[in-house]
């Protein structure tokens, strides 16, 4: 897996035209809980189309630490992954993290589960992304964790403790990824009772719950959802392998391109995706739709065309939050104030999304209101250049890309963006992919 090489900035030029299909990487959401599932499943499997990235790097790196072995296929994407049959080889550990949200949360509470002498860690902002609600839901039912620095953030200290079937709950405000953790970690105890793990409050990001149950259950565990506040997982039940599984291509990253169709003419088509994925991240279509794009879906494909002036949108992005931040960069070609509520997870992302966002939005001319969970984008008559700050968060830096395309109610901007190589984390080649869809 080789990520390129990248410069201190990228400056990128207004562009007249958008129009061409690209072929997405894979899922990251997928990717990694492909991965774990892999390793921790009876058999070996094939997976296909795995993210090039930092976080798929970070989770191989993690599994081959310990004790998981696998190959890739010569120079492709496709690996072949060793399961351990629900045993880790390795024992004891010092595991280098990241900033792999989707690979720390799932692997605390693994090996919590399967007992070990473990250390987590990463970079900075991984130190200050919360874990507190995972934790101490893993803590209530038998796990010994400690935190090693910060309360409530890593790194953490686990070791071996004892896990009860009983009493699993965990709060769903602020990550979904908590509830991921739990439910992949479930299956790996060995006990004669059903396991019931509880939501406390309010349930954020849904579709990527779908993602986790969906694949679990490619690997051989159902999970029985009773609402969004109760799932079982019933005694017995164990990770198999099916011998082999494709990842979709990421719907996160299909926003950019499908934006750009809808802001700048397109037709921009994206494929590796379509009608019937399995990520809640195609409803951004939905969005664009209600901004006034053109809208065509196939079984492996999506497809975005301008329809003139994109209209101002109200909404609740509460289910896309990732995507979500794309449609901030496309309410700069609105036609009025848009109004992105429900959107309090951005502040413990990779960044303080809000507030990042907020801050080089006003750099191009934007005037923009923030609350605790919700931002508001009135656009300017004429977009101003800006040197965009990208807060190591690779969203930040695919997103403001946008901003340089002619709409039809205002032109595009010439935009310097700071840092490129943050992309790396989901998506090492988006500048030159970008690129192969723009005329100027």
């Amino acid at each position: 897996m080789k990520i390129p090489h990248f410069p201190p900035y990228i400056d990128l030029n207004p562009v007249t035209r958008t129009q061409g299909a690209i072929q997405l990487p894979g899922s990251k959401s997928i990717s990694n809980r492909t991965l774990l599932l892999a390793a921790l499943a009876e058999g070996n499997t094939e997976i296909s189309e795995l993210l090039a990235s930092d976080d798929t790097l970070v989770m191989l790196n993690a599994l081959q630490t310990l004790g998981v072995q696998w190959q890739q296929k010569g120079i492709s994407q496709d690996y072949l992954v060793h399961g351990v049959d629900g045993k880790f080889p390795i024992k004891q550990a010092d595991l280098f993290m990241g900033n792999a949200g989707t690979a720390i949360r799932p692997l605390v509470a693994a090996l919590s589960v399967l007992g070990g002498n473990y250390t987590l860690h990463g970079v900075q902002r991984m130190h200050e992304r919360p874990i507190g609600d995972l934790v101490d839901a893993l803590r209530r039912v038998g796990s010994d964790i400690a935190y090693t620095g910060l309360p409530g953030f890593p790194p953490l200290h686990i070791q071996s403790g004892q896990i009860r079937p009983q009493g699993w709950k965990v709060a769903g405000n602020v990550s979904s990824q908590f509830l991921t953790a739990l439910l992949m970690a479930a299956p790996l105890i060995i006990c004669d009772h059903d396991i019931v793990i509880e939501v406390v409050g309010e349930l954020i990001s849904k579709p990527y719950i779908e993602i986790t149950l969906n694949l679990m259950q490619r690997f051989g565990v159902h999970v029985e959802r009773d609402g969004w506040q109760r799932f079982t997982i019933a005694r017995g039940q164990y990770y198999q392998s099916p011998g082999s599984i494709h990842v979709e291509g990421d719907a996160s990253s299909a926003s950019y391109f499908l934006a750009a169709g809808a802001i700048c003419g397109g037709p921009v088509r994206v494929t590796g995706v379509g009608r019937n994925s399995i990520q809640g991240d195609v409803r951004f279509v939905e969005a664009l739709e209600k901004m006034g794009a053109s809208i065509t879906m196939g079984d492996n494909f999506i497809e975005a065309r301008s329809n003139g002036a994109l209209k101002a949108i109200d909404a609740d992005f509460n289910a896309i939050p990732d995507a979500a931040m794309t449609i901030a960069i496309a309410a700069l070609y609105a036609d009025g104030t848009s109004v992105l509520r429900n959107i309090a997870s951005w502040r413990v992302k990779e960044t303080d999304r809000i507030d990042a966002m907020a801050t080089e939005l006003t750099k191009l001319g934007a005037q923009v209101e923030t609350g605790i969970d919700y931002l508001a984008i009135t656009p300017p008559a004429q977009l101003k250049p800006a040197s965009i700050e990208t807060y190591d968060d690779h969203r930040m830096a695919m997103c403001f890309s946008l901003a340089t395309l002619n709409g039809a109610l205002r032109a595009g901007t010439k935009v310097r963006i700071l840092d490129p190589k943050c992309v790396a984390k989901t998506f090492p080649e988006y500048f030159s992919v970008f690129a192969a869809i723009k005329q100027y």
